[in-house]
């Protein structure tokens, strides 16, 4: 498997720093001891990954989760990302997951370092707008907003 790290020029998540190879395979570690990861990889190379985390830590919250995703920027609009959600939301409903949450960073409007394409996707996978955090993240010289997105797919 190939592990490249993610340009810095853009916004797919809010850290400054890409983690060393030997964070990514700790995080990975970590999700795995309670959640799924699945990642899709041509000839070796990794073309995106999904997976679950703890929504919140407390146990009242135990049958709602977190998903993230990340997608190879050459590989958008090819349902990977379909793909990758769908398995993922079915394995989380195995384990009894009712609700899914995804927190997507969101700009005031498109720039070279941010779109609206993740809240766009997770919209057209059925999750709807459920929060709007104004200014929060601050990243290459300007402020971004985040929004929480919510998918039911079981029942409480």
């Amino acid at each position: 498997m190939v592990y490249e790290k993610v340009p810095g020029n853009q916004n797919i998540s809010f850290e400054y720093e890409t983690p060393s190879l030997e964070g990514f395979e700790h995080r990975i570690e970590q999700t795995l001891r309670r959640y799924p990861h699945l990642v899709i990889e041509e000839q070796g190379r990794i073309l995106g990954y999904a997976y679950a985390g703890p929504f919140k830590t407390r146990a009242a919250y135990d049958r709602s989760c977190e998903m993230t995703i990340y997608l190879d920027r050459d590989c958008h609009r090819q349902g990977l990302g379909r793909l990758l959600y769908e398995k993922l939301e079915e394995e989380l409903k195995r384990m009894g997951m009712t609700n899914l949450y995804a927190c997507v960073a969101y700009p005031d409007a498109s720039d070279s370092y941010l779109t609206t394409n993740s809240a766009d996707f997770h919209e057209h996978m059925g999750y709807r707008r459920e929060g709007f955090f104004t200014h929060c993240a601050y990243k290459f010289g300007r402020w971004y907003n985040m929004i929480w997105m919510e998918k039911i797919v079981g029942e409480s």
